[in-house]
């Protein structure tokens, strides 16, 4: 007879792959044709993210959170082809505006609402400037991290990553998260100029990607909401689902903006 937590710790497996076996389709398709077709993309999963980062912290007002999505969605359309220092400032708005207007959590909106245009730029940047391959390799380190850190997690169980912040993270899926992305890196180097660094690199951004997980859980954690939104079945909201790739564009933003890495040349 199965296990009734074993089968409870399953029973959403169905609902998860098809919903993101569609996310990864949709996305794909934008990350292939790149261009203004990728920044649409970007534009509305940055929006949609303000929205429920906004939802978490102020639910009983949702007409600020929406406006702010707007605002957000009109940066960021102009953001393909950013050329100008002074520019920069746009990303100001939005968390300037939001701190204005509420009371609580004013810090921790602040700087989320600053992170995640900053990484919707980054996306566009990487894409336009290093390329479909440079991008692939990331995104596949963000993707295999999460789903060889689910399998393992709950096949093995053991010992908490975080259990204060993030209680269903444990070692064995965090580390396991690691080891997917090393394999990544691995592959990479088969046809690529990369060299044995990027193994390296790539298990480095994979923590950088799992603690964008952890911040945002504890935001949810303080917040006492389970997810961002209920917009994804299976995974919540685009904030739950991105998160970890938010995490690793800021990390190989700062990368990028000290190290020469155009390609996957590192």
């Amino acid at each position: 007879m199965a296990d009734p937590a074993k089968t409870s710790s399953w029973d959403d497996l169905t609902v998860r792959i098809v919903s993101s076996v569609a996310m990864t389709i949709v996305g794909a398709i934008g990350v292939i044709l790149g261009g203004v077709w990728f920044q649409m993309l970007v534009v509305f999963v940055t929006a949609v993210m303000i929205w429920e980062l906004w939802m978490m912290i102020a639910p009983d007002r949702p007409t600020p959170g929406m406006l702010m999505a707007a605002l957000t969605a009109s940066v960021m359309s102009g953001q393909l082809t950013l050329t100008e220092h002074w520019a920069y400032a746009l990303f100001l708005i939005v968390p300037a505006i939001g701190a204005s207007q509420i009371r609580v959590e004013r810090r921790a909106f602040v700087l989320f609402a600053l992170a995640i245009p900053i990484a919707g730029y980054g996306l566009l940047h990487f894409r336009a400037n290093y390329g479909f391959v440079w991008l692939l390799w990331l995104m596949s380190v963000v993707i295999v991290t999460d789903v060889f850190g689910y399998f393992a997690g709950r096949t093995f169980g053991g010992p908490k990553f975080w259990p204060s912040i993030s209680p269903k993270k444990t070692w064995s899926g965090t580390s396991a998260g690691w080891v997917g992305a090393g394999i990544v890196g691995f592959v990479f180097t088969l046809f690529t100029n990369a060299g044995l660094s990027i193994i390296v690199i790539s298990m480095v951004l994979s923590f950088a990607s799992q603690m964008g997980d952890i911040a945002e859980s504890a935001l949810k954690r303080r917040m006492k909401v389970k997810d961002s939104s209920t917009l994804i079945p299976g995974h919540g909201g685009l904030f739950d689902r991105f998160d970890a790739l938010l995490g690793a564009v800021l990390f190989m933003l700062i990368i990028a903006a000290v190290f020469n890495i155009p390609g996957v040349a590192f």
